[in-house]
């Protein structure tokens, strides 16, 4: 039976629709006959006990330069419909928490993914300290005494924002590097938020693996290859990305933390793997689809709405 969808997403028009993973579910519920809404976070509102949008119809197409169609204008009842895809991408600041708040209004009537009152409680560099037997040496931390002492003990480490996104503002401190009271006073300067810290892992230089789940289960991998003379290997900033299989500890990893994503509504979660280690968990608006099924010549796009499908009855 088609499906009313919504997609609560950054701006349509500038998006690489070879690359991004919204599109491609977007895309596939569109080839399957359900129906599209999209809308931006800030024309999302609460109003008289109803969550509404406003937004357009919409129409895809696969034409670089070309790819979509906006119907009319409509202000909706989000609770009128099936599913609604929280998508746009971090920074993850009160603004996007705000969107959590509201939409949580929707559920259970409407399906909301991922759910909205986890994704809220769940951000991504703090769901990983829930296994830590999982996770390499991690610190979350606002005091520059704390984060020097951890420095001092690991030598070599990355120091990053706790709440960004797409290895915006991530730095790596190798041994006698004596830049972290600079950029403390940077980050402390521009918010009040910790930092988070983990110890350098040297199997970033052969890749950060993304293995994406659907309902808690791994459909696959990606690993993710730092240009030269980085240390990221996002996509965002000049990563390649690679064919990867899924090793024995990546399995081991996933049946961790597969439980745990499915019983709390993370219907399509990434996360991040640098050789034995989990260091993120992906729950706002995870990527690499596209390049998965593009390795693996399967149209798992298909599956995700599979799943979706089966929950809706």
């Amino acid at each position: 039976m088609p499906l009313k969808v919504a997609i609560q997403m950054d701006p349509i028009g500038s998006i690489d629709i070879a690359a991004d993973t919204t599109f491609r579910i977007a895309e596939e519920a569109q080839a399957r006959g359900h129906s599209l809404f999209y809308y931006t976070p800030d024309r999302l509102y609460w109003n008289d006990g109803r969550v509404m949008a406003r937004g357009w119809p919409l129409e895809l197409r696969r034409v670089v330069g070309d790819h979509y169609a906006l119907g009319a204008e409509q202000e909706v009842d989000l609770g009128a419909y099936d599913v609604v895809w929280l998508r746009q991408d971090p920074p993850f600041d009160m603004g996007y928490i705000t969107t959590t708040h509201l939409l949580e209004h929707l559920t259970p009537k409407t399906l909301v993914l991922n759910d909205p009152f986890w994704v809220r409680n769940f951000p991504e560099k703090l769901l990983v300290l829930k296994f830590p037997a999982l996770i390499p040496p991690t610190i979350i931390a606002r005091d520059l005494a704390t984060l020097r002492a951890f420095k001092a003990e690991h030598g070599d480490i990355i120091l990053k924002p706790l709440y960004g996104n797409g290895g915006a503002g991530v730095f790596r401190l190798e041994h006698g590097d004596r830049n972290l009271a600079s950029l403390h006073e940077l980050f402390t300067g521009m918010s009040r938020e910790p930092l988070i810290a983990q110890k350098f892992l040297p199997a970033v230089e052969k890749g950060d693996k993304r293995v994406i789940l659907v309902d808690g289960e791994p459909i696959g991998a990606i690993n993710r290859v730092p240009a030269e003379g980085e240390t990221r290997s996002n996509l965002h900033v000049g990563g390649r990305a690679e064919r990867a299989a899924l090793s024995a500890r990546d399995l081991e990893i996933c049946a961790a933390i597969g439980p745990t994503l499915r019983d709390h509504g993370q219907m399509f979660v990434g996360i991040d793997v640098i050789g034995d280690w989990l260091t993120e968990i992906n729950v706002t608006s995870p990527t690499g689809l596209q390049e998965l099924e593009r390795f693996d010549e399967r149209n798992l796009a298909a599956g995700i709405w599979e799943a979706i499908e089966t929950k809706r009855g």
